[in-house]
């Protein structure tokens, strides 16, 4: 068994790096979603969409684990709002508003508060080494977003977008922590179904009053694949792996691959026709080293010495 379980660390550690590249379609997304669809209906078709996959996946295991659910379902709810409406909806809100510099710098936080909170408030252990890791990709991110110039931290304007982002970004950290906090017997899938399904529970008051809102949504093929796009990519995708490498790795593992945000989504900008500049490279010879620090397990303990060795090395 210990050989399964380090093949399943590997592959946790390999699928993180994956994550953030699922999520920068969301960047995309966003950016095409204002005058096609409103942010919670798109956020409750995103969601709606994959909680319907996830059940079709996840049904019998879910039915097996009902007394389970009787039990604890306000933990879906809670983990629902924050995952699905709060870091769904509202980052759609958010990016009606604001630029992707400001987005981008304040999500750089998260991985940040997610981290302290696992050692505060989940015991994990955080090395010197991975400290050390956070202040690297932290200073990657900072310079990818300020292109290289940070000078230009002083000439950053906020707006109320930017408050959106903010509360997204602390959503985001209690959403992860709260995983953790609450250990469940599903599996992966089955609980990103609960979770899913608590989302869209929460999201459909909303998505009732923005129907009745004029103007938010033009409801055709366009609108339609943001939603699929949205369901199946940063989605299905990115939190499925997202939620089942934290129970390998740990909360604040797991987190930093969130640095990793800004050089796919200038990946993402390239293939939009915005070329990447030195600056992502600058950004990324930080980024990178400080995720391969956060990610690398911390060394075991060593036994304490045994007296009677001692003995007999000195005879």
């Amino acid at each position: 068994m210990p050989d399964a379980a380090a093949r399943q660390t590997r592959l946790a550690l390999t699928l993180v790096w994956l994550v953030p590249a699922l999520w920068a379609v969301n960047y995309i997304v966003a950016r095409k979603a204002p005058s096609i669809i409103g942010p919670y209906l798109l956020a409750f078709g995103r969601w709606g969409l994959a909680a319907l996959v996830l059940l079709v996946l996840g049904g019998a295991e879910l039915w097996r684990h009902r007394q389970h659910l009787r039990q604890v379902w306000p933990q879906y709810l809670v983990l629902g709002a924050l995952g699905m409406l709060i870091c769904g909806a509202w980052v759609y809100e958010g990016a009606r508003s604001t630029g992707a510099m400001n987005i981008a710098l304040i999500y750089s936080a998260s991985p940040v508060l997610i981290g302290v909170g696992a050692v505060w408030w989940l015991n994990e252990r955080f090395t010197a080494k991975q400290a050390v890791g956070v202040a690297l990709a932290l200073g990657g991110v900072v310079h990818v977003v300020v292109k290289g110039h940070w000078m230009a931290l002083a000439e950053v304007q906020f707006v109320a977008g930017d408050a959106w982002i903010l509360a997204a970004t602390v959503a985001w950290a209690a959403y992860a922590l709260l995983q953790k906090k609450w250990p469940s017997p599903l599996s992966a899938t089955a609980r990103l179904a609960a979770i899913c399904t608590g989302g869209v529970i929460v999201l459909l008051p909303f998505t009732v009053w923005e129907l009745q809102q004029p103007g938010l949504t033009q409801w055709g093929w366009p609108a339609f694949w943001l939603v699929v796009v949205a369901a199946l990519v940063p989605g299905l995708g990115a939190y499925w792996i997202y939620g089942w490498a934290q129970r390998v790795l740990g909360a604040s593992r797991v987190a930093v691959s969130l640095y990793l945000g800004p050089l796919y989504a200038a990946g993402a900008a390239w293939v939009l026709g915005e070329p990447p500049g030195w600056h992502h490279l600058g950004g990324a010879l930080l980024i990178l080293p400080g995720v391969f620090l956060v990610t690398s397990r911390p060394a075991p303990p060593s036994p304490p010495a045994r007296p009677d060795a001692d003995k007999n090395r000195v005879a």
